[in-house]
């Protein structure tokens, strides 16, 4: 019973997230299989992930503060907004059904939120004797960043797929790693640092997140329904 427990508690708040995304995509639905799919796939590369970090971690020659900013930016940031990405990218970044810029967000946020579940679960199921509460934080913090680096994942690999300028494109296609993997860096090292007055940039770097990701994502909403309307 303790065991169904603690998957549930790492499980809901991605299908609440999930399904916060899945129904701004109410004009040209993704298939459901892709969706699943990808899902999937987001949960699989935390175990590659998991290992590119340990392995990364044999590369941090430094110690104290210099030690943390290369965990939070270089081994945690960049191993798993690389690893979220790679999933898009083999499997519905070519897809016919990858066909307006909403598309990108969907994906990788769903990829993000497949990746934050497993996550998720390995964190409840290691950490919950000792912290019982510690399902609470990361549903409200760690999971939901995620999925919002997701979305700005999605909405420049959107702008890759759709630019019409070679140069530009590989521009987006790059940011599309880069600043998600910084961003996710930033929060981490927040975390990390055990400096009381970075940690109060934490409730504001959280926010900063969450406005700037619906920003994004109210763009593309109404890209989508402009398109759909245009249709009729």
């Amino acid at each position: 019973m303790e065991l169904v427990l603690m998957i549930l508690q790492a499980i809901a708040p991605a299908v609440a997230l999930g399904l916060f995304l899945l129904f701004t995509d109410r004009y040209d639905r993704e298939p459901k299989r892709l969706l699943l799919l990808v899902f999937f796939l987001g949960m699989v590369v935390t175990l590659p992930t998991l290992i590119a970090e340990n392995a990364g971690q044999m590369f941090n020659i430094y110690r104290g503060l210099k030690g943390k900013l290369f965990e939070a930016f270089i081994v945690i940031g960049l191993a798993e907004e690389y690893f979220k990405r790679l999933v898009v990218l083999k499997t519905v970044y070519h897809h016919p059904a990858f066909n307006e810029r909403l598309d990108g967000i969907i994906y990788c946020g769903v990829a993000a939120l497949g990746f934050a579940t497993l996550e998720n679960f390995m964190y409840i199921l290691t950490y919950s004797a000792a912290s019982p509460d510690i399902w609470i934080s990361r549903a409200l913090l760690s999971v939901p960043t995620h999925m919002l680096l997701g979305i700005t994942m999605g909405y420049y690999l959107s702008m890759a797929k759709f630019c019409s300028h070679p140069a530009l494109c590989r521009r987006y296609y790059w940011m599309s790693l880069f600043v998600p993997a910084l961003l996710h860096g930033a929060f981490d090292f927040i975390l990390m640092s055990e400096i009381p007055l970075l940690s109060l940039l934490l409730l504001p770097f959280v926010v900063y997140l969450w406005i700037s990701s619906m920003i994004k994502l109210r763009r593309y909403y109404k890209e989508s329904k402009e398109i759909n309307r245009l249709l009729r």
